[in-house]
């Protein structure tokens, strides 16, 4: 096993020139299938780092991770969400 390197407070996550045309497409509204899957990974693995370990060494740090975690499950919590029951509790929200 190699320890991959662990993005820290400011430092940008890792990304190549595919990854940036990627989002810039998915930006554009131009994304075809593989770069908004491309896309879509490097923001949950790259920027928000799910695939690693939040804890850190400083407490700093550990926030820091722990919010981009944060960020990220907020996106796959919205992938996963039933949206026909969400359409039906804004209506039913609607009429009240």
């Amino acid at each position: 096993l190699v320890q991959a390197p662990i993005a820290h407070g400011s430092v940008p996550a890792p990304f190549d020139s595919s990854d940036a045309t990627a989002l810039q497409a998915l930006a554009a509204g131009l994304a075809n299938d593989g770069q908004q899957k491309r896309a879509l990974d490097w923001i949950l693995k790259g920027a928000c780092g799910l695939n690693d370990w939040p804890y850190r060494d400083s407490e700093r740090e550990t926030c820091v991770a722990l919010g981009r975690h944060f960020v990220g499950q907020q996106v796959i919590g919205l992938l996963k969400v039933n949206v026909s029951a969400l359409r039906k509790r804004e209506q039913n929200e609607e009429r009240i």
